[in-house]
């Protein structure tokens, strides 16, 4: 459960502190031994693809650009999330906003550039993802977001592989 943060309950917490690796430690490793021009984006897929959101809405210095494929958007809201959450940060759920895209949407975090892919088949959209209720939170907050359904997918890699190479064009226009 890739929710990229940083666990604070036990046995997680010794280990589980994706948030700071995929924001710290990550970054340098590339940068490191990859020639860079100091620019970054970040993308993801579904918990992935929120734990991205967050990472870009948390750290809008260090993030030119942001795209998910098929994201969590409000996890402190549906059964994915409140599974991991309890399990990763306790059953306090004012612990959980700073771990919420949408949340920090409503908190008034805002990104760049931000934009989802969505498909129309995806087993997970009406009960998981919460997708319609994100957009209209990012409304609400004035946050432009680029959101692109599409009928015949579903929640798979072949949904990724199918848009990947727009995503990365999408994010090399903000990296140049």
């Amino acid at each position: 459960a890739g929710f990229y943060l940083n666990a604070t309950e036990q046995p997680w917490a010794t280990n589980y502190q994706m948030y700071n690796y995929i924001l710290n430690e990550l970054p340098s490793l590339i940068e490191e031994n990859f020639p860079t021009n100091g620019k970054r984006s970040i993308m993801g897929h579904s918990m992935g693809g929120h734990g991205a959101l967050v990472l870009a809405l948390r750290n809008r210095e260090r993030y030119q650009s942001v795209s998910a494929f098929s994201p969590i958007l409000s996890p402190s809201l549906v059964p994915w999330g409140e599974k991991a959450f309890s399990a990763y940060l306790g059953k306090d759920r004012e612990k959980w906003q700073q771990y919420d895209a949408g949340s920090l949407i409503q908190q008034g975090y805002k990104v760049q550039g931000m934009r989802i892919d969505q498909g129309l088949e995806d087993e997970f959209l009406p009960t998981q993802l919460r997708t319609e209720d994100f957009i209209e939170t990012c409304r609400a907050a004035n946050q432009p977001i680029n959101v692109r359904f599409h009928k015949g997918y579903d929640h798979s890699y072949y949904f990724i592989a199918s848009f990947i190479g727009e995503h990365i064009a999408y994010h090399a226009a903000f990296l140049k």
